[in-house]
């Protein structure tokens, strides 16, 4: 797709994870790299100039004054940006990171892409750690920081290519999936559910969209989907490549059972091996299984899949405690669905089963934002004693009928036997918080965003005498 005359290349949006882990690795292939982006501060930029990139801070025509052969096009970028509109008018050669990743880094390669709803990095972190734990030095491409790994995305020689599949769109001017650009081997659908209301209409529009996924995987290649999610089973009777089906129910190809829970680690059997992880919750196990389903297929065995299970470290913002304070447990986590809410706090209640557990939530995704899950939400805090709801984010700009209603959502909390509080920002909800918590309590806050740094205001003020 790409002609070898491409010497430099330029990246609009660099400081993303993956969009500055890329440049790095084209830096590493012999480009010349340099890129812009309109939040240069660390981490990202001091990763940046220690592999001597020139990165400019804001968007502007002259930063394409060099006329860089190709220029990638970061997934937040719109129409009206500078580059943007700059590459348009002068013809200049350019591409979505996808589209990059798939000729630069997987095309040749064993792709193994993990897709899904819920769990996506979870399961490709402890899948790239069981591969790179067993000495196979996989390239990796994941939505999350892995402690294992110390890093979002590796790119080696290696064979093995494990990417997390996002189904979100891929650029303003490529409205696929970006996971249709990964060439899967191997696709991994670990379940599906409505989400992401501002690109896909409905639940089978993003049906459709997993189906393109899946008509992409090769006759010698392999589908492996959660046999117990009924919005999956219609997508899973495909014949142009082997299927198997992984889950906790009857009739998984790839079964667990005898699943007991603990407060710290869950134990779990499949024929003829007994499973230890050192994580909590059902939501985990499934995790688990389309890890050990997929690696037993590259050939692993489950001693050598077990040994990774026992140095996993688990991944920044999912259940991760973030400090201890006035004897007070913060947890941070990544969960914005309903469904990603609620088996966390099941989890978090399999590891703390008599303390009162806070569950401090950002509406900040474009579908949180709306009214789509107005009941679900009141579900999703099930096991949480108390519950706390930021000023909806954005509420402005979405039409009256499409919000979220906040006021409704407290009633219906508040009915159902929760402490409920709707607060307008960090401030007002650490105050809150720390004059209503006691010691032994824990507090998880949910939030795809940095949520004003509210981890660190909490403990410091419940550190105060």
């Amino acid at each position: 797709m790409f002609s070898s005359d491409i010497r430099s290349v330029h990246f609009v949006g660099i400081c993303g994870t993956a969009m500055a882990s890329a440049a790095a690795a084209m830096r590493e292939k012999g480009f010349a790299v340099t890129g812009s982006d309109q939040n240069v501060y660390p981490p990202m930029s001091t990763f940046l100039a220690e592999r001597k990139i020139e990165v400019m801070n804001g968007y502007a025509e002259r930063n394409l004054g060099h006329k860089p052969d190709l220029v990638v096009v970061g997934n937040a970028i719109s129409r009206g940006n500078p580059e943007a509109e700059f590459v348009l008018d002068h013809k200049l050669r350019y591409c979505s990171l996808p589209e990059l990743i798939k000729e630069f880094f997987i095309r040749g390669k064993r792709s193994i892409v993990v897709a899904g709803t819920h769990g996506k990095t979870t399961t490709t972190s402890l899948l790239a750690w069981v591969f790179e734990h067993n000495g196979l030095n996989p390239s990796y491409l994941i939505g999350g920081i892995p402690n294992n790994l110390s890093q979002g995305a590796r790119f080696t020689d290696s064979p093995w290519f494990v990417i997390e599949g996002d189904e979100y769109d891929t650029a303003f001017f490529d409205k696929r999936s970006k996971f249709v650009h990964y060439l899967p081997e191997i696709g991994v659908v670990n379940n599906l559910e409505f989400d992401h209301a501002d690109i896909f209409e409905n639940l089978d529009a993003i049906k459709k969209s997993f189906s393109h996924f899946i008509r992409l995987i090769p006759r010698n290649g392999l589908l492996l989907g959660n046999g117990d999610d009924p919005n999956l089973s219609s997508l899973l009777n495909v014949t142009h490549c082997p299927v198997k089906r992984f889950g906790l129910g009857e009739g998984n190809a790839v079964g667990a059972f005898n699943i007991r829970y603990g407060p710290t680690a869950t134990e779990f059997e499949i024929p003829s091996f007994k499973f230890h992880l050192n994580m909590v919750g059902e939501l985990n196990v499934r995790n688990a299984m389309a890890v050990i389903a997929c690696a037993k297929h590259c050939g692993l065995k489950n001693h050598q899949i077990q040994s990774a299970f026992d140095t996993f470290k688990g991944i920044k913002r999912r259940m991760e405690v973030r400090g201890i304070a006035g004897g007070v447990t913060v947890v941070d986590d990544f969960g914005h669905h309903p469904t990603a809410i609620r088996e966390t706090l099941k989890a978090l209640r399999l590891k703390y089963p008599r303390e009162t557990i806070w569950a401090v939530f950002e509406p900040r995704s474009n579908t949180t934002r709306r009214n789509v899950f107005q009941k679900e939400l009141v579900a999703a805090f099930a096991d949480a004693d108390a519950v706390v709801v930021a000023e909806v984010a954005r509420l402005e700009q979405l039409a009256a009928d499409e919000r979220l209603d906040p006021q409704k959502l407290m009633q219906d909390l508040k009915t159902s036997g929760k402490n409920a509080a709707y607060l307008p920002d960090v401030d007002s909800i650490v105050a809150h918080v720390s004059k209503n918590v006691q010691g032994g309590d824990i507090v998880c806050v949910f939030s795809n965003g940095g949520f004003g740094g509210i981890h660190g205001k909490l403990l410091e003020r419940l550190a105060r005498p």
